[in-house]
């Protein structure tokens, strides 16, 4: 049975969806804003976000929030951190993969996520403790025992570009052994995607809190390991993690040997 504040959370991730779903017709007529280089937004992010936040306000109004799109509301022990369309690229470019994706955090933990596709109606649930589910189906990680023949997923975010010569000399290794590697377009759904063995590993630098918390939590309960490029802690999710981070997710051995290829390669050092 889903937890109460995982019920109220799916109600709003359904909300937010069929407001992308309603605007995936008119893209050309949307207003788009550059946030930074090559990093949009477009109103649908906004209206998105507020569907959220308004059944968020109206459950839970002592809760802080911290959205993409409206920053950081309040101060709590728990925070709402929300992202109403990541993949907003896609989204913009008609390339159906996108996603809403909101987690419940509690000092700076996660302790319920929502991811919800709403082209594929796929909702990918999960608490603290109870495991992780797609459409109420329990999910766990693949079993890969190493990087030989393994799928694997990355991000090549606008804001870490300088440190590409670094990511692509990491991946050249990783393609020795990996089968292959994507590269999707959405940190939220290549998370949920490891969590349910679709893949089985991703890494990615420069992503923030309401692009990895409902999916770090998905990967844990499914089975599998979340850490950054040095195999440390990911760090608070909230108000008091803003700055990018980077991600490796996996199960326990793809994920310390996907970690190990990061620093071997050089590719953490470069971010020391």
């Amino acid at each position: 049975m889903q937890k109460p504040a995982v019920t109220l959370m799916v109600k709003a991730a359904r909300a937010a969806g069929n407001v992308l779903l309603r605007h995936m017709n008119k893209l050309d007529a949307l207003n788009v804003v550059e946030k930074d280089r090559m990093d949009y937004a477009s109103e649908v992010d906004s209206l998105a976000e507020k569907e959220i936040i308004k059944e968020f306000r109206r459950a839970t109004p002592d809760y802080a929030i911290l959205g993409e799109e409206s920053g950081p509301i309040g101060n709590s022990r728990f925070t709402w951190v929300i992202d109403p369309l990541d993949g907003t690229s896609n989204y913009l470019h008609g390339i159906p993969h996108f996603c809403v994706s909101i987690a419940l955090v509690e000092n700076g933990e996660p302790v319920h996520g929502v991811i919800f596709d709403p082209l594929r109606n796929e909702l990918f649930t999960t608490s603290r403790g109870s495991g992780a589910t797609l459409n109420d189906r329990k999910i766990r990680v693949a079993d890969r025992k190493d990087l030989n023949g393994a799928m694997l997923i990355t991000g090549f975010p606008p804001r870490e570009r300088a440190r590409t010569s670094a990511h692509l000399k990491c991946i050249d290794t990783l393609l020795t052994e990996a089968e292959d590697i994507r590269r999707t377009g959405s940190a939220a759904l290549d998370l949920a995607y490891v969590a349910c063995g679709r893949a089985d590993a991703y890494f990615e630098a420069g992503v923030k809190p309401w692009d990895i918390a409902a999916g770090a939590l998905l990967v844990r309960e499914a089975g599998g390991k979340v850490v950054d490029f040095r195999g440390r802690s990911t760090g608070p999710m909230d108000t008091r993690g803003q700055m990018p981070r980077q991600l490796v997710a996996g199960n326990l051995k793809i994920c310390d040997a996907l970690q190990s290829k990061i620093v071997n390669t050089g590719y953490a050092s470069a971010f020391d």
